[in-house]
């Protein structure tokens, strides 16, 4: 049995069934649809994707096709592991109770609340249904939104409604936007989402949500839409009730294999797990799709009497905000100070392009690397096209520990479309490596 119908889930129950074609596998989610793409939710908003289902991957038709017994739109209530059942709904409200052997929870991770007056009128949309009733919404009422929450989500969203025609108010409790980069480089951020005309309110508490308006330290701000993108946190009620353990981070306990601490045939994979992150050396939550079908995949080979295991993550992510591409690997400044790891770090500007290329725009690149060794723990890269998929050589520098020194050698390509004679990487690698 699998519990959640998307990324980890069907990555999960499609593995598990190619290596056993005779396995039954059952999977449920409360939802209409599986595999589907929550990132591509402020571009179906934006216009830039016309349709929803264009962000389906496989619909549940077509896992059944696959042999997969799918049933959306039916909610898993509760689990008894001692019994090896699972009391389900269905969307006639009919409940039921459904045996398992093995056990796959996949069941992600859930928007925090806002905790304010109002805050039910806070319009999510982190699934298909909610962003297709917020777009009808957008289409037909309202010229003004504010929007909650300064991270990845809360731009991309606040920038799609901007595209929309909307006048945009982001509001975000901490200093910064972007508390995934050190404070330099997510004010070129800032400066990329003013430069379209969102008004950013750093420090700002949010204090009530009313019908057309929000307050905001006291002022009330236009609002015919309020959009909550302030965090989520791992979806383990249902693991929680079955007394199985979780981290400090909310997060399923799980070992390298996916494996529930304590629990014999029991397996969780996704955003609702802790996972090692192999430079901080700790269990952390960390909600990306990337991660959830690999672990998935992991959980669906060691379900079926495999051995597979997942090495861990270093938080490598990307986005476009704007007019520039946005990206960060391993451990920021400000993380490794709060872990209490020493570091050093140097910062470069140069050019995405040879510099008499046309196109050619800015990109600045951050570098964090450990005293004496050298070795890089982290980079963080802001710049306009061509910028964000280089955090990719970052990546695999951090994942297999090499030093910048080592960096600053290595043979990239070189064409003026894409870089000067020296890429900013190597840049920044020679200039952190002068002050490692």
């Amino acid at each position: 049995m699998v519990i959640g119908g998307d990324a980890a889930g069907m990555s999960a129950a499609s593995t598990a069934k190619r290596r056993d074609p005779d396995l039954d596998v059952v999977a449920f989610d409360r939802g209409p649809y599986t595999s589907f793409s929550a990132c591509g939710i402020p571009f179906y908003l934006s216009g830039v994707v016309e349709r929803s289902d264009g962000l389906i991957a496989r619909s549940p038709e077509e896992h059944r096709k696959n042999g997969l017994a799918v049933h959306p739109r039916t909610e898993v209530l509760s689990i008894d592991l001692d019994a090896r059942s699972a009391t389900v709904r269905d969307a006639t409200g009919a409940e039921r109770r459904e045996g398992f052997d093995q056990l796959v929870l996949a069941t992600g991770a859930e928007s925090v609340a806002l905790p304010v007056p109002g805050a039910e009128r806070a319009e999510p949309a982190r699934t298909i249904p909610e962003a297709e009733r917020l777009k009808f919404a957008l289409e037909h009422s309202g010229t003004s939104a504010v929007v909650v929450g300064g991270g990845y989500i809360g731009l991309e969203m606040a920038e799609a409604l901007v595209e929309r025609g909307l006048t945009v108010t982001l509001v975000e409790r901490e200093q910064s936007v972007m508390a995934s980069l050190d404070e330099e480089m997510a004010a070129h951020v800032q400066d990329a989402a003013e430069g379209v005309g969102i008004d950013v309110r750093l420090g700002a508490t949010l204090e009530e949500i009313r019908k057309h308006s929000v307050v905001v330290d006291g002022e009330e701000i236009d609002a015919d839409h309020v959009i909550a993108a302030a965090g989520v946190r791992p979806a383990a009620d249902l693991a929680v009730d079955a007394d199985m353990s979780v981290g400090e981070s909310g997060g399923i306990c799980v070992d390298d294999g996916q494996r529930c601490a304590d629990h014999d045939g029991v397996w969780a994979a996704g955003d609702c797990v802790e996972t090692w992150h192999r430079v901080l050396k700790r269990s952390v939550s960390v909600k990306l799709g990337t991660h959830a079908n690999k672990q998935g995949r992991v959980a669906g080979i060691n379900a079926t009497g495999g051995d597979a295991a997942f090495p861990g993550v270093i938080g490598t992510a990307a986005s476009r905000i704007c007019r520039y591409e946005v990206a960060r690997t391993g451990i920021t400044e400000a993380e490794a100070a709060q872990a209490g790891i020493e570091v050093r770090s140097a910062l470069i500007k140069d050019r995405t392009r040879a510099g008499y290329y046309p196109g050619s725009g800015p990109i600045w690149v951050k570098l964090v690397v450990e005293p004496g060794s050298g070795r890089l723990l982290g980079g963080q890269i802001v710049g306009t096209e061509g910028a964000a998929k280089r955090i990719d050589v970052l990546a695999l520098a951090v994942w297999n520990e090499m030093a910048v020194d080592e960096l600053a050698l290595v043979d990239l390509a070189y064409a003026p479309p894409y870089s000067g004679v020296y890429d900013p990487l190597l840049v920044a690698a020679y200039a952190t490596a002068k002050i490692a």
